[in-house]
């Protein structure tokens, strides 16, 4: 029996990557799964490796939550943690950022977290408590360079997690923040991860695996935390 083993937990953008990670780690302490994506292929993979439920999930639309999380809690039971860490990127500086594309980053990154807690909420204080982990990034915490919708959505998730974290507080619920630097995945893909990483004091990029292991101290043991960072940063922040 693991230690989650009765508790159900909602992870957004679960399919790859690191919210494939934490949805595993989550499910070896003995938690029910729902895993959460629009990639229904490998959402739906990972869900039959696990032992889990997919649900096919838009973080942006606040109907897709209402019924995404009235579908978890009838096949599953109530949740009592989420991790809000489905998200995008994009490389553009201040000046040549859109619009369009501003919205569509901040659609997902802020307001999908913003959603997941409002809808989430009344389940956990029901259940008589819950965690909720925002995933933002080192980003959110000293800014990046030629991603300005990235960077201010992410800065936008840590304000969140604290407003969420008084909000919430009288009724058991937790909210914290984990701020990872670059890590192993599909949407690092694209840059040399290798090089951009080669400075930093400890060389190299994370990997998923270990900041699914941060997301488990956070769940299981750092019960006397809320409206905090958490930091995964290979010690980048130094710099």
């Amino acid at each position: 029996m693991g230690r989650l083993s009765g508790r159900v937990a909602v992870v957004t953008g679960a399919a790859v990557g690191m919210g494939a990670a934490h949805a595993r780690l989550l499910a070896e302490e003995g938690a029910s799964v729902a895993v959460c994506d629009l990639n229904a292929a490998e959402g739906e993979a990972l869900a039959e490796t696990i032992g889990g439920a997919f649900f096919r999930l838009d973080v942006a639309s606040e109907v897709g939550w209402k019924s995404t999380l009235d579908a978890v809690a009838a096949r599953l039971g109530r949740v009592t943690i989420l991790v809000n860490n489905a998200g995008t990127s994009r490389i553009a500086s201040v000046e040549d950022e859109t619009e369009q594309e501003w919205n569509r980053v901040m659609a997902v990154n802020a307001t999908g977290p913003f959603l997941g807690i409002k809808t989430v909420a009344p389940q956990m204080k029901a259940a008589g408590g819950g965690v909720i982990v925002n995933i933002s990034s080192t980003a959110g915490i000293n800014g990046a360079k030629s991603m300005v919708s990235y960077t201010a959505s992410k800065w936008a998730i840590r304000g969140l997690t604290k407003a969420a974290a008084l909000d919430l507080a009288p009724y058991g619920i937790r909210v914290v923040s984990l701020h990872p630097a670059l890590v192993r995945t599909q949407m690092s893909s694209r840059l040399d991860i290798a090089a951009a990483t080669a400075g930093y004091p400890i060389p190299r990029p994370g990997e998923p695996d270990e900041i699914a292991r941060m997301l488990r101290f956070i769940v299981l043991d750092a019960t006397f935390s809320t409206g905090c960072e958490f930091i995964a940063d290979g010690g980048s922040l130094l710099l």
